[in-house]
């Protein structure tokens, strides 16, 4: 019964496959690209370090020395030391760092890329030199032919003076570099101009991940990331027969413990296979984010789908029970009937997953590793587990609605479920939803947005969306009745549209509740993002008195002090203050510091002062930010035990002053000449704060050229940095479209699902409205009606479920956020819901198709 069942109805069940298969693609897939991303991980850096047996680093220098300062000696010296050591084969000096390039129209190339830009030394064999590269660099292994083995030539050849530079295919590609011209680039210090002699191609996976390389000769690489003459590591070749680890302890032994590391290149290809996988593994949360959204949604399908063929086999069930057969044996054939659909959907919806994960490299950016698509046994177990998990649940109300059918139903039509029913649930439903209501009303007293608080959100929202859910059927009469004023004006075809969607609620409810969900989800989280977006753009230009802010674009990069006088004697600069950043370590807790001029801070920095003075800022004396006094308890008078950035030990600050939370003032604020040594960057500030006597765009040229034009810094003025400071809305825009389009593909399979039902339900009614005058035309009028107002039903109900949960919201962001505001997204809001009529008005086009084609003599003698 089962299998004949399904094979009868596989037009219906069709679409439940396709709204299941949807989530088990995005559940197989990422897990097959998860695996097959690690293995391709693991391969690359097993062949960045195939020839490295051993590498010799010196350690980190300890708190207080000065920058570059390390305390081993990595020179030829040692090189020649440790090839006399027994096992090793062959010796290579590494002199590697970081720098940043400019693309050709002079904007940072790969900026926030996964990976640091890499920087390298070009060692061809004829020179015997060092190569290092961009950000992490290593020496290459000489070819034959006198060039850098790691680095084979597409293009030009290897630089051999400072004054010429290499890159690699896809650097040159991506900023449009060609050979001969100059190219500007930093490292840590001002920009300089080199000029591009050769390109290359390399495998190294900190490259492929999504970062630079930039190759020096090896003089260059040494004055640059070490010291001349120096390096910044030693690899080591073993000879054949001879073991790594082994190699490694006679390495070790030859060593002083305390002034060099001693590291094997299988741990180092684990470390970087490591690293990456981290750095990559955020990608795996999107997909199962749809996968969750889409089967949660599908769920509803199935169940609105199920509940239709067994309204429509009815009298089918009631011959079967009137001939013997159990109850047990009825739901047992439901329960089978959606256990093949399962399969079929985990079938499916892996084969599919395969395609999205040979397909996410290149989505997520394409400079992932690529290799084979790894299938283990998870991603396959997943797949069944999803589909089966999902559907055979799903159909469990539906089949014991089945093993009710009694036997006499077969002797009369099916009739719409008793009104007691309905009573229940609308009793249930009031339930859920006013409690709901009132544990989100109880937050409004909340102050911050504690676990508590979250938990407690997140409870209120889910009981709030399934009272609606649940009540859908009684809302849905008096809410489509008011749609009857627009309806109305198409006439009968609009009339009966209305009256034909009001005939079963259970079923419009159902088959709205799919809009519901992804409507509720877009709605709620836009209007979330978009308040928090407004409240930090309040906060960020109400602390920053600057118009313009030059800074750098890492922690680990700086501006030199000369960069700072020249941008002070720049025309139209009225003032310009430095920033230095560093951290504050105190009860295990982490604080950002910006030090700064106390004189200078109501020019620059617009504080609001709640209690003590900024201005008493000065050694052993700093002033904290509300959100950190509130933490810690802390005010005016107090005091702060804490380290501050490389600084060894701990020592008393007194705070003099609390202000209301800045972006510019950051946790803590202390004046520059405390910070300074033991800032990220010791010598050099971070940012640098600029008045002017106007924004303009040729102000702005003007103050790139002060600093070089180096790619290490960004010159934004007072918007461009309220808006990254606010942060960027553009992922969340991704994510919320994503879920609209995932709900919006399942919403309209629900609504082809139904209206097809529903036509062949009313083969002979439409046959005799086209008997007595009502043409195709009108027909399919009607159904398209129909659906587009279960789509409106369905996006009505989801906006007040998105704009409650959003409310709710409200008071523990505002203590997360200042000046927190609900503001709502317009523009979303409006595209949410002309979406949704336009969504009902395309799965209206097959099932109204139909309904047109049947003729009046054959459509009543069908029915």
């Amino acid at each position: 019964m089962a299998v004949r069942n399904a094979l009868v109805h596989k037009a219906r069940l069709a679409m439940t496959v396709f709204a299941v298969c949807l989530g088990v693609a995005f559940v197989s897939g990422t897990l097959v690209f998860a695996d097959s991303t690690a293995a391709a991980h693991r391969a690359a850096a097993s062949r960045d370090f195939a020839d490295i047996a051993v590498t010799v680093t010196a350690r980190e220098a300890g708190p207080g020395a000065a920058a570059g300062q390390q305390p081993g000696v990595l020179d030829d010296l040692l090189a020649r030391t440790l090839a006399d050591v027994p096992g090793v084969a062959a010796v290579r000096p590494t002199a590697d760092g970081s720098a940043v390039l400019n693309a050709a129209d002079g904007t940072p190339l790969r900026v926030g890329a996964r990976w640091a830009n890499q920087a390298a030394a070009y060692v061809p064999r004829t020179s015997g030199t060092n190569g290092t590269n961009g950000t992490n660099g290593t020496n290459g292994t000489s070819g034959t032919d006198g060039t850098d083995g790691r680095y084979p030539l597409v293009a030009g050849r290897g630089p051999k003076d400072g004054g010429e530079i290499a890159v690699d295919r896809g650097t040159a590609a991506a900023g449009r570099l060609k050979l001969g011209e100059p190219v500007t680039l930093a490292t840590d210090g001002p920009a300089m101009t080199k000029r591009l002699v050769g390109i290359v191609t390399t495998d190294d996976t900190r490259v492929t991940a999504g970062g630079t390389l930039v190759l020096f000769d090896r003089a260059t690489a040494q004055q640059l990331f070490a010291a001349p003459g120096h390096y910044t590591g030693i690899d080591l070749a073993a000879a054949p027969g001879t073991d790594p680890s082994e190699l490694a302890r006679r390495v070790a032994a030859v060593l002083p413990a305390d002034r060099f590391e001693v590291t094997t290149g299988a741990a180092q290809a684990a470390q970087q296979a490591v690293l990456v996988g981290t750095l990559t593994r955020g990608y795996e949360k999107l997909p199962l984010v749809f996968a969750g959204v889409s089967l949660f949604i599908a769920s509803f399908l199935i169940v609105n789908t199920f509940t239709m063929l067994v309204a429509r086999r009815t009298k089918e069930v009631a011959l079967l029970r009137a001939i013997g057969a159990q109850r047990r044996q009825v739901a047992r054939s439901v329960l089978l009937e959606a256990l093949l659909v399962g399969l079929l959907a985990s079938a499916a919806g892996f084969l599919l997953g395969l395609g999205i994960a040979s397909l996410l490299p290149g989505l997520l950016g394409g400079d992932l590793p690529r290799g084979p698509l790894v299938i283990g046994p998870d991603s396959v177990v997943a797949a069944l587990a999803v589909g089966v998990g999902v559907t055979v649940p799903a159909a469990w109300l539906p089949a014991r609605r089945a093993a009710r059918v009694a036997p006499i139903e077969a002797l009369r039509t099916a009739e719409q479920p008793p009104a007691g029913r309905l009573r229940l649930r609308t009793a249930a439903g009031l339930a859920l939803a006013v409690l709901g209501a009132a544990l989100l009303v109880s937050l409004r007293g909340a102050k911050d947005a504690s676990e508590g608080n979250l938990r407690s959100a997140m409870l209120g929202c889910a009981l709030l969306g399934g009272g609606l859910i649940t009540l859908a059927p009684v809302l849905a009469t008096p809410v489509v009745r008011s749609f009857g004023r627009l309806t109305g004006r198409f006439g009968v075809a609009g009339r009966l549209a209305r009256e034909n969607v009001l005939r079963d609620p259970r079923r419009t409810a159902a088959t709205a509740a799919t809009l519901m969900i992804s409507t509720a989800l877009v709605t709620g989280l836009a209007t979330i993002g978009n308040s928090a977006a407004r409240a930090l753009d309040h906060r960020a230009a109400a602390g920053l008195a600057a118009d313009y802010v030059i800074g750098s674009r890492s922690t680990t990069d700086g501006v030199d002090a000369a960069a700072v006088r020249r941008v002070a004697e720049t025309a139209g600069v009225r003032a310009a203050s430095g920033v230095t950043d560093s951290t504050l370590v105190a009860g295990g807790a982490v604080l950002q510091v910006a030090g700064v001029d106390p004189d200078a801070v109501g020019t620059v920095v617009r504080l609001d002062v709640t209690s003590g003075s900024v201005r008493d800022l000065g050694p052993g004396r700093i002033a904290v930010s509300a959100t950190v006094a509130r933490e810690r308890h802390l005010s005016p008078g107090d005091r702060l035990d804490a380290r501050m950035g490389r600084a060894r030990e701990a020592r008393p600050y007194t705070v003099v002053g609390v202000y209301r939370d800045n972006p510019t003032a950051l946790d803590v604020l202390a004046g520059r000449a405390e910070v300074a040594p033991d800032s990220y960057l010791p010598g050099s500030v971070q940012r640098i704060l600029v008045r002017t006597d106007g924004s303009s765009k040729a102000m702005a040229e003007r103050l790139r050229t002060a600093v070089g034009n180096s790619p290490l810094l960004k010159v934004q003025d007072r918007d461009g940095f309220v808006r990254e400071a606010a942060g960027t809305m553009g992922d969340l825009l991704a994510v919320l479209y994503g879920m609209l389009a995932v709900g919006a593909v399942i919403g309209a399979l629900g609504i082809v699902n139904t209206l097809a039902v529903s036509v062949a339900e009313r083969t002979r009614e439409i046959g005799l409205l086209r008997a007595v005058g009502l043409d195709r035309g009108g027909v399919r009028r009607m159904i398209r009606l129909e659906a587009v107002t279960i789509a409106a039903f369905g996006t009505l109900l989801g906006l007040a479920a998105g704009l409650a949960g959003a409310w709710a919201v409200g008071p523990l962001a505002t203590g997360a956020v200042e000046h927190y505001a609900m503001a709502l997204p317009w523009g979303t809001l409006l595209l949410v819901c002309a979406a949704s009529l336009v969504i009902g008005a395309l799965a209206a086009a097959v099932p109204a198709r139909r309904a047109a084609a049947l003729g009046p003599l054959t459509a009543t003698a069908q029915g």
